[in-house]
């Protein structure tokens, strides 16, 4: 492990996740998380304090920072009982901040995901939203919630909560609203909760945008991963990967991941909606119920490991690392992160949902709790 990276164990907690909510967030809680100093994270950010944490059992490892509510390695073990690092990233806070905007391991809304044209209406009334993706909103703007430093709410030496509180009108959004995340350990998976109330009528859409390469951060490829999603449907997409508020059927296209596949396989298929994405970049409309299930999974032969996902929400974003270049910004212990050498599986209620009305709703009222789950489950085959 790169020696910049020197993590200490969060201390428990006398409060526990069950009794919290967004409305104490700015209440001081009577125990909070530390970390060891880490010359690397410790600093400060819009005159906020950033630390660098860790959650350990005995199967996984994590570091993540409150910058973000990002997760920085995420190490499970592999065919040979070796620790990898799944997860790409950077090895200080200040890389993380210089780039913000590729997102690696942080929660990002207020909406996840495009918005199109960067304006919505709600209760006849147009909201204007920031511009990151030409002319559309990307993941809440360049005032999103991965570019904020979060409050530690509460800890334990396996699970931690932090909130933020995203004030009326920033980034363009109505409301104040109030937030929270936690990231617990259970046995071989990572449980990812969020919960957020609001003052005034708005849409909220919460995801976590960790980048995945399961041969380990740093290897140079994502396509001999095998993927399976359990969707009938992706979300037809125009020219700018807004969607069209049609569903392509994925039978019989390189979209059909019914059965696992290989994400490079069909990759290069001659498929106007891969030529769009320059690869996969799309939202798979899961074939599922309501309520918590599983919804992929991926495995790569080299290391053996295995990821299942599993999710409240009716949409998962696939993406293949299309717009990822040798040029970017090295990764953690210096390592180039390369075209397509990641994915992500980002759980989610449909892009642009908020000028589809024919897609499930992502509105939040005065008065009712957002609430979303998902798990990340890795397993061992030999």
């Amino acid at each position: 492990m790169n020696k910049k990276i020197i993590i200490g164990l969060l201390t428990c907690a006398s409060l526990a996740y069950g009794c919290q909510s967004p409305s104490t967030q700015n209440k001081p809680a009577s125990t909070l998380a530390d970390s060891s100093s880490n010359q690397a994270f410790d600093s400060q950010i819009d005159g906020k304090e950033v630390k660098l944490f860790q959650l350990k059992n005995d199967k996984l490892a994590i570091t993540l920072t409150n910058y973000g509510a990002r997760l920085v390695s995420l190490n499970v073990p592999n065919k040979d009982g070796q620790m990898t690092d799944v997860i790409l990233g950077y090895d200080s806070a200040n890389e993380y901040k210089e780039n913000y905007n590729n997102f690696y391991g942080a929660i990002v809304g207020r909406y996840g995901n495009r918005i199109g044209k960067a304006s919505f209406k709600l209760n006849g009334e147009v909201y204007s939203l920031e511009k990151n993706d030409g002319e559309n909103s990307l993941h809440g703007g360049t005032n999103g919630v991965y570019n904020k430093v979060w409050d530690v709410v509460s800890s334990t030496a396996t699970s931690i909560t932090l909130a933020y509180t995203s004030p009326d009108k920033e980034a363009g959004y109505p409301g104040t609203v109030k937030m929270e995340v936690t990231y617990t350990l259970d046995d071989n998976g990572l449980a990812i909760d969020y919960q957020a109330t609001t003052d005034k009528e708005t849409v909220l859409n919460l995801t976590n945008h960790a980048y995945f390469n399961l041969n380990g951060a740093g290897d140079s490829s994502i396509l001999d991963h095998e993927l399976q999603v359990d969707a009938k449907a992706i979300t037809e997409v125009d020219d700018s990967l807004i969607p069209t508020g049609k569903s392509l059927p994925v039978a019989g296209t390189a979209f059909d991941f019914k059965k696992p596949a290989r994400i490079g396989a069909r990759i290069e298929d001659e498929n106007a909606q891969l030529k769009i994405g320059k690869g996969y970049d799309h939202n798979f409309e899961l074939d599922k119920k309501d309520g918590f299930q599983k919804v992929a999974q991926v495995y790569t032969s080299k290391t053996g490991i295995a990821m299942e996902v599993y999710t409240t929400e009716p949409g998962l974003q696939f993406y293949s690392g299309n717009f990822m270049k040798d040029t970017d910004p090295k990764g953690k212990a210096g390592k180039v992160y390369p075209f397509r050498s990641a994915f992500c599986l980002e759980t989610q209620h449909f892009p642009d949902t908020p000028n589809h009305p024919n897609f499930a709703s992502t509105v939040l009222k005065p008065g009712e709790q957002y609430s979303s789950k998902t798990t990340y489950k890795f397993i061992v085959k030999k």
